[in-house]
């Protein structure tokens, strides 16, 4: 079936839907031919945390904050120590997840509209895409010829309202902006005022498994929290401010309740599944797009502490691209496991496409690999290197760059300059000691693979600003506030 056809395909399944966009699924009449031999199929749940770092949550080694659903996920599936986001910001690692592609190929090098370089930073940024082309074949489409419904409930970020999820292969689209208590939706559904975006999130996730219970489904949840700007329901404010602060590292108060605000989130989609008697035959993904916002950025900020790790969201560094994955997959992962093999964003989409005995779309290069093997501790996986480019200014003080990891060793390439920085991060996960000084051909040999990797991609580079003073601050800017940034 040609994309045009296939479009014309989903259209006409939206109008037997109740509310294609509005948050409620299809209607029961197409629920058993629509997927036959459903009981055979997995269902997929995937729920992302916006801005959340590796270590807040307990099972890695948060003490303040407050995750038992979270850790209870964990003691049920497979943690990964080493799960990297695509990208130190958002919208590149969405469009990975999504799309199964380094963001390089679908132009989406950072977050939607983007920062703004200013008359003297620098380097030039090049031009980062506002949105994935359509043409682009989403985890949704590529489940829809197995049965699959699909929804994306939450934060979207890839485009603006032409790009929207119900135009990219999902059948449900509740599209949210705004801030966790002045939010909006695209969908026909009013905010209640006092509504915290996260129940609300959490309220439509529920109710799309419960219409789809008797048919393979995708929900994809992307919350919003614990993005800033920092806003917590007053109960678990209370409870985090009474409670005993270290003088450093994770003590915010706000931030603490946010992360409580999505473990309760996890714990009622869990008590759904159960209470469904589905959850034997779901598969739930846990994870982040980008690393803990550890610097200041308004009101009430930095948010966390990703120590060990150096730095955090915007920047290069572990504390940046590092994240929590949990995948609870009932009869084949070993409850309680964790794997230390580096796995990427990129992995979900060909993983969920095996699960479920899919085979890859035609004309679609997918560029991560299986965690199957992993999951059922069967194999490894075929993967030299995972490698980052970004050639922005992060608004949190990030400088452009490009980033490859190979077994144990990682290089950072920064543009501006191009100097080099080596580490061993089996024995520095803090990458305090630069060992591209003491070991030149390796840091030489990693370069040419960041290099080599470019060309194959498409990478686009930033160029020198001719208007640069070395006398005056460097500048660099935020979105204009009109911009999309759904």
């Amino acid at each position: 079936m040609n994309r045009m056809n296939r479009r014309e395909c989903l259209q006409i399944m939206g109008r037997g839907a109740a509310g294609l966009i509005g948050g409620a699924s299809l209607l029961r009449g197409d629920a058993g031919a629509a997927a036959s031999g459903a009981d055979k199929k997995p269902n997929f749940v995937f729920i992302l945390i916006d801005d959340m770092g590796w270590r807040d949550i307990g099972c890695n080694g948060s003490t303040f904050y407050e995750t038992p659903n979270i850790d209870r996920l964990a003691r049920q599936g497979m943690r990964f120590t080493n799960a990297y986001a695509a990208c130190p910001v958002c919208s590149p690692t969405r469009t990975s997840i999504v799309f199964g592609q380094y963001p390089q190929r679908t132009g989406v090098t950072n977050f939607i509209p983007g920062s703004r370089a200013g008359r003297n930073s620098r380097l030039i940024e090049p031009p980062n895409a506002m949105q994935v082309a359509l043409e682009e074949v989403s985890i949704a489409e590529a489940l829809k010829p197995a049965g699959y419904v699909a929804a994306s409930i939450g934060k979207w970020h890839m485009g603006g309202r032409e790009y929207y999820p119900d135009k990219q292969g999902f059948d449900v689209a509740f599209v949210t902006g705004g801030s966790h208590w002045k939010w909006n939706v695209n969908a026909p559904y009013k905010p209640q005022p006092g509504e915290y975006l996260a129940d609300r999130l959490t309220d439509e996730g529920v109710k799309f498994i419960a219409e789809n219970k008797d048919r393979p489904f995708l929900l994809y949840l992307p919350h919003f929290a614990v993005h800033i700007p920092l806003e917590a329901r007053k109960e678990l404010l209370a409870k985090y401010e009474a409670k005993p602060k270290p003088a450093e590292g994770q003590n915010n108060a706000i931030y603490a309740a946010m992360i409580e605000s999505v473990d309760q989130s996890v714990a009622r989609i869990l008590r759904t599944l159960d209470e469904l008697a589905i959850a034997d035959r779901t598969v739930i993904f846990f994870m982040s797009d980008n690393g803990g916002l550890s610097v200041k950025e308004g009101p009430n900020t930095p948010s966390t502490s990703n120590a060990p790790l150096r730095a955090g969201k915007g920047y290069l560094y572990e504390g940046g691209v590092r994240e929590p994955l949990i995948v609870r997959w009932p009869g084949a992962v070993k409850p309680g496991s964790a794997c230390d093999v580096p796995v990427v964003s990129m992995d979900f989409y060909p993983t969920m496409l095996e699960m479920a005995g899919v085979e890859p779309p035609r004309k679609h290069r997918l560029d991560g690999v299986s965690l199957v093997p992993l999951l059922k501790q069967s194999g490894s996986v075929r993967r030299d290197a995972i490698f980052w480019h970004y050639p922005h200014y992060g608004n949190q003080g990030g400088k452009p760059g490009g980033a490859v990891r190979q077994g144990d060793l990682k290089l950072i390439e920064f543009y501006e300059d191009g100097h080099l920085e080596l580490y061993n991060l089996k024995e520095d996960i803090g990458e305090t000691n630069n060992l591209a000084a003491k070991m030149p051909e390796k840091a030489a040999e990693l370069r040419r693979l960041l290099d080599t990797w470019r060309k194959d991609v498409g990478a686009k580079m930033p160029t020198r600003n001719p208007n640069y003073d070395p006398a005056k601050p460097d500048e660099w800017g935020r979105p204009p506030a009109t911009a999309q940034t759904r």
